[in-house]
């Protein structure tokens, strides 16, 4: 029996790792289709005067699956190095430790702060949101009034461009994971010697940078076998006509268009972009349901600094709305390297609209507004950059605004109900999820099809752990 032709829309990890792991089972041929020259999408990474930077902050987590950190560690061997987490958040304007630890937080957090998130845990027994509530009322009936206006709704208000009422109460269950003061104080008490959790206050990071992993599974998937075509915009997804199975992918590059014809279109590319290339086009309702959901953007502000190390810390936490920006990394501290010598880069994280007045400003301007922003912090750049540097990510994280839950079921569900079509993966799945996530659809999706053909129960089965990811910050 001759195997079926996967063409995968995406060379992000959920992509690639399908990939890999459709040609490693001989379960398929495989071509990967990728809008850009290199593979990782927003996950991997690129080189700036000899540094190698991600897009943003990335981690691998030890919550990662078993065998799919053995995979990673198979491909990376020696690369693949264990770090301590050590970070900083500027909570009321004190820097505090992150992940959090107890001697810390009493030395370093003010003492009404710590009065009120206590008060708060004492009275939580009186504070129940109704089902289906808001972000915000979801949450500050679980952590209370402290924590909340100081640390999760200033921080959300900067990442999603909303008031904290105005965003469905999933949010809170996908994107905080100690959601309740017993889940924060074990969060706590995990970094205690002798009450430590296994693998908390740790992470896995590739030396040349996240984005290594994505080229470890590249590399292994064309090794099998596969095809990886990058450079290859999808422009049109042409459905089976009645009567028929066979897809056909229309892909273009630099003026030259090329017909995929494949038996499976697997596509990790957002939801809402799907919809739009597929021919025949969707029903107006799918497209009206489309239209009503959105994506963050992110600004990714990298500066070049003359110094060895801006600091000790591998990223700064910036909740408060003193400041514009919300997180910055310094990538050498990720890995611990130690070249180049003498030079360091930071990377500040912007959250925004392409409507707003940052995504078009200048790379000038965006410095001065993070080096102020610095400044305000307690963490005047300690030069003048010798190099500014950023890039713009359309589709950094799903909006998940009250009511979006309806416009996503009917994408989801007409994606669902397209012959031989399959949507996973973070854009393909409208989803905050982590890297060791999008692998685990990755491998679910693979295992739902054998002998040509794909176990749509199996593969519902696995949608239901899904919906159970938290992302791990």
């Amino acid at each position: 029996m001759a195997l079926p032709h996967v063409v995968i829309l995406g060379a992000g990890p959920a992509g690639l790792g399908a990939a890999w792991r459709l040609r490693e089972l001989e379960r398929a041929r495989v071509t990967v289709l990728e809008r850009a020259e290199r593979v990782g999408g927003n996950a991997g990474s690129f080189e700036i005067d000899g540094h190698h930077v991600d897009f943003g902050s990335h981690r691998l987590h030890p919550a990662c699956d078993p065998v799919i950190l053995a995979d990673i560690r198979r491909f990376l061997g020696d690369d693949l190095v264990e770090r301590p987490r050590h970070g900083r958040i500027r909570l009321r304007g004190r820097w505090v430790h992150f992940p959090l630890k107890p001697l810390d937080l009493l030395l370093h957090v003010d003492r009404g702060f710590l009065a009120g998130a206590a008060a708060d845990a004492i009275t939580r027994v009186a504070r129940r949101p109704p089902p289906g509530d808001s972000f915000g009322s979801v949450l500050e009936a679980r952590l209370g009034p402290t924590i909340c206006n100081s640390f999760y709704f200033p921080y959300a208000r900067k990442i999603w461009g909303l008031e904290p009422e105005a965003m469905a109460a999933e949010q809170a269950q996908r994107r905080v994971a100690a959601n309740s003061p017993a889940r924060l104080v074990r969060k706590v008490l995990a970094q205690v010697p002798g009450l430590r959790v296994p693998g908390a206050g740790r992470f896995y990071y590739p030396r040349r940078g996240f984005g290594q992993i994505s080229e470890a599974y590249a590399d292994a998937a064309r090794a099998a076998g596969a095809e990886l075509l990058l450079g290859w915009t999808a422009r049109e997804a042409l459905a089976p006509a009645a009567g028929e199975s066979t897809w056909t992918l229309v892909a273009e590059r630099a003026g030259e268009e090329r017909r995929i014809a494949a038996d499976y279109v697997w596509s990790t590319v957002p939801l809402t972009l799907l919809a739009g290339m597929t021919r025949p086009a969707p029903p107006d309702d799918v497209l009206a349901a489309a239209s009503a959901l959105d994506y963050r953007a992110m600004l990714l502000i990298y500066l070049e600094l003359p110094v060895d190390r801006f600091t000790e810390y591998d990223a700064h936490y910036f909740p408060g709305a003193d400041v514009a920006i919300t997180r910055l990394s310094e990538p050498k501290n990720y890995a611990d390297r130690a070249t180049p010598a003498g030079r360091t880069i930071i990377c500040a994280e912007l959250p925004c609209s392409p409507a707003d007045a940052h995504w078009s400003a200048s790379d000038a301007e965006l410095a001065r507004l993070v080096a102020g922003d610095l400044e305000r912090s307690g963490l005047p750049l300690p030069a003048p950059p010798l190099g500014v540097h950023v890039r713009r990510l359309r589709h950094a994280y799903p909006i998940y605004t009250r009511g979006f839950a309806a416009p996503f079921a009917a994408l989801d569900a007409w994606a669902a109900g397209m012959p031989k079509l399959l949507s996973f993966g973070r854009q393909g799945l409208f989803a905050h999820d982590n890297t060791h996530h999008a692998l685990a659809m990755a491998y679910a999706a693979v295992d739902c099809l054998d002998d040509g053909r794909f176990d749509a129960e199996r593969w519902a089965r696995y949608r239901r752990e899904f919906e159970k990811h938290v992302v791990v910050d």
